[in-house]
């Protein structure tokens, strides 16, 4: 007796290896309808049998999505799973809707009592995540791409190419829908995936991006280490009222001193951090630094603090605007 086709099987094992330490508990999976989703759901229903729930998040882009989100759900169901069509708004920009569908999938989550959500990210989209963050001059934390594990959410699939994962999809017969914003070249990941990406592969090899996957996670090891670096870090040059020691903070290793100094100012963009680290490193007497909610910060007495601003919105925007996501693609 033959086995699955080794496209299934390795969706299925990629699958059964991130859910290893999750005891069995209903668990919920980010459900589009495209192919990487289909593959992903159908891999946790064979693993997970009757603990699977689909959220389809609607996002209301185009006239025809609450169809495509019932559809969706239906197909879900026909997999073995319950389903849910979440209803979650947003802007045609990257950064926004992602925003609105993980606020609808963590609430979608909670409701059924799933402590874990499954999402259908690929090497492929590691890759691309790697690239947008190099486009966007951001340190390793950015170019660390994304996780397989962080909080409630899981990328089973994050070691998979794209192409293993539809193929899954075909060889077991099963439908999926292609999501047109998938080929909206006004999103910098999409122009990225279908002109800028083959032109590299095609320059410097089909390995590029299981390479650029592998760089990711080395890098977000290294990542991971001045993190817990910096959070103790943090806690030595803080002082009671919040400000920071000048002092303390130039002892530190640049790479230290900068995640010192984000973790302060969460929310910061490169540039913004670039700013705050010229206040210690290269002090020349500058004003405030413009910081997101209204903030701002100042350089006084050999201190660093926070003090009420107006936010600049050329500070703000890091650079030129790529339209780039922070991390999971649109």
């Amino acid at each position: 007796m033959t086995g699955p086709h080794p496209a299934v099987a390795a969706v299925r094992s990629a699958v059964r290896d991130n859910l290893a330490g999750v005891v069995p508990q209903p668990i919920s999976v980010a459900f589009s309808g495209g192919p990487d989703s289909t593959a992903l759901l159908a891999a946790a229903c064979f693993e997970r049998p009757g603990q699977i729930t689909a959220l389809v998040a609607d996002q209301h882009w185009h006239s025809g999505s609450a169809a495509a989100a019932r559809r969706a759900a239906d197909r879900a169901t026909a997999l073995g799973a319950a389903a849910e069509v979440l209803d979650a708004p947003s802007d045609r920009s990257e950064a926004a809707a992602r925003d609105a569908r993980y606020a609808a999938l963590a609430a979608g989550a909670d409701r059924h009592g799933c402590a874990v959500v499954l999402l259908g990210h690929t090497r492929d989209d590691q890759a691309e995540t790697v690239l947008l963050g190099l486009a966007r001059g951001s340190g390793a934390r950015s170019l660390a791409g994304m996780p397989a594990v962080r909080g409630i959410y899981r990328r089973p699939l994050l070691g998979l190419p794209r192409s293993v994962v539809r193929r899954s999809c075909l060889e077991l017969g099963l439908e999926f829908d292609e999501d047109p914003a998938n080929r909206d070249p006004a999103f910098a990941r999409i122009r990225l995936r279908h002109e800028a990406l083959p032109a590299l592969q095609n320059a410097l090899g089909r390995d590029l991006t299981a390479n650029l996957a592998r760089t990711a996670r080395l890098l977000r090891d290294d990542a991971d280490l001045l993190d817990e670096w910096a959070a103790i870090s943090v806690d030595e040059v803080t002082g009671v009222d919040g400000s920071l020691d000048v002092a303390g903070l130039a002892a530190l290793p640049p790479a230290l001193r900068r995640r010192v100094l984000r973790r302060w100012a969460p929310g910061s963009n490169a540039v913004q951090v670039d700013a705050l680290d010229a206040l210690v490193a290269r002090w020349r007497g500058q004003g405030v630094v413009s910081l997101p909610g209204g903030r701002a910060a100042r350089r006084v007495s050999g201190r660093i603090e926070l003090v009420p601003g107006t936010p600049n919105p050329r500070s703000m925007s890091g650079g030129a605007d790529l339209g780039v996501a922070t991390e999971e693609p649109g």
